[in-house]
């Protein structure tokens, strides 16, 4: 298995693409740092190990979540770490508030509220995108679909960089203060959302979800717990990073551009390469359950591998010229995951996506990066900025 690059290093974290390459086509599945993860690299062998969660087990997020140092975490527990019967059990009770239907029910509140950001930008020039735009809109999004009291949004990107930045080895003794403190703070939050939900049933998710199925199942608090922070640092961090990797494309693709702002109708085709050329979802650790040979090379059981989902929507021998992004391409990679793992809010990412898209189309002509003001997050499974300054031209 040979070399142990660190993919959590800044130059890999800002662009981990040279090195994926370099991995396909020498090293497909080898040892990397931080923890020893085995890397699986080309798209045959990250397919592969998504659909067959019977010899790659879906505990593999058990060590990214929650290596020793954290402590309890319920991300560790829920349905992304879950395999099997337990798995089918918790999205079977999940499921019917994440169908085309019910989330086509949010589209007018997701636009109204693209607008108002939107216009918010447009209002001051440079801001910082990931706190004006980026991170708002999901963050308002969960809330209506949880039925949170907006002012708690105020907490939501706090709690998803701290949730995210949760790797094998902590940067310092406040980072696992830092990271131990927040996760009691959002257990106590989430508790007082589910006790008033037991008392007052409403139609969003959490209201649905603390209801149980029509076969009089029901979740158990830890359960719903899991499921809630899962929502919040998935369904926030993943579409505001989204945007953060959409708009610099933009920025160097004018040509782009102009197509998008001249037919709208383009959108899901920008939306579907976008996720492949570039997407936020790096690497999805698995757990291997028996002794399996991928590529050539034998990986033992209780070995935790990182297929990387970012690695295999670039393989040559998949996608064509795959390191151009084409606006005309047809075949879709894959951002979402693969088998029974895919993802639940892929609908509604590509709502948030098309409304916030849209919202910013309509009303600039045209925006700057600010290179020295960026931040970078640190984490093996996702990859975009916590900060972003962006000066945006109207239209």
């Amino acid at each position: 298995m040979q070399p142990t690059p660190d993919v959590m290093a800044l130059a890999h974290r800002l662009n981990p693409y040279p090195l994926y390459a370099e991995l396909r086509r020498d090293h497909p599945v080898c040892r990397v740092e931080p923890g020893g993860l085995v890397a699986v690299s080309r798209y045959k062998d990250v397919e592969y190990v998504l659909k067959h969660p019977e010899l790659f087990s879906s505990h593999g997020f058990r060590f990214a979540w929650q290596p020793a140092w954290v402590g309890d975490n319920p991300l560790a527990q829920s349905l992304a770490a879950s395999d099997g019967k337990e798995h089918a059990r918790l999205r079977s009770l999940v499921s019917r508030a994440f169908t085309p239907v019910a989330i086509n029910r949010l589209e007018e509140k997701v636009r109204a509220n693209a607008a108002r950001l939107a216009d918010g930008l447009l209002a001051r020039g440079e801001v910082d995108f990931m706190e004006e735009f980026a991170t708002p809109l999901p963050a308002r999004t969960i809330s209506d679909l949880l039925g949170i009291d907006p002012t708690l949004e105020r907490h939501y990107k706090r709690w998803t960089e701290v949730l995210v930045s949760i790797a094998p080895v902590p940067e310092n003794d406040e980072h696992v203060t830092r990271t131990r403190d927040t996760i009691a703070e959002m257990k106590r939050y989430v508790q007082q959302i589910i006790d008033a939900r037991r008392s007052q049933p409403g139609d969003d998710v959490m209201g649905l979800i603390v209801q149980g199925g029509p076969d009089g199942q029901r979740l158990g608090d830890q359960e719903i717990i899991g499921l809630a922070f899962t929502l919040l640092a998935a369904g926030l961090e993943t579409t505001s990073f989204f945007f953060a990797h959409a708009l610099p494309l933009l920025a160097e693709r004018p040509d782009v551009f102009e197509r998008l702002r001249a037919d709208r109708e383009l959108l899901p085709k920008f939306i579907e390469e976008m996720l492949r050329y570039d997407g936020p979802v790096r690497g999805l650790p698995r757990i291997v359950t028996t002794d399996v040979e991928l590529s050539g090379v034998r990986i033992e059981r209780g070995t935790c591998v990182l297929p990387l989902i970012a690695s295999a929507n670039r393989d040559e021998a998949r996608f064509p010229h795959a390191d151009r992004f084409d606006l005309d391409r047809e075949q879709p990679g894959i951002p979402f995951g693969a088998g029974s793992h895919f993802c639940l809010g892929a609908f509604l990412a590509r709502l948030e996506a098309r409304a916030g898209l849209d919202a910013l189309l309509d009303r600039f002509s045209g925006f700057s990066l600010i290179p020295e003001g960026v931040v970078w997050n640190r984490s093996i499974v996702t990859s975009g900025p916590l900060k972003m300054p962006v000066r945006f031209l109207p239209a």
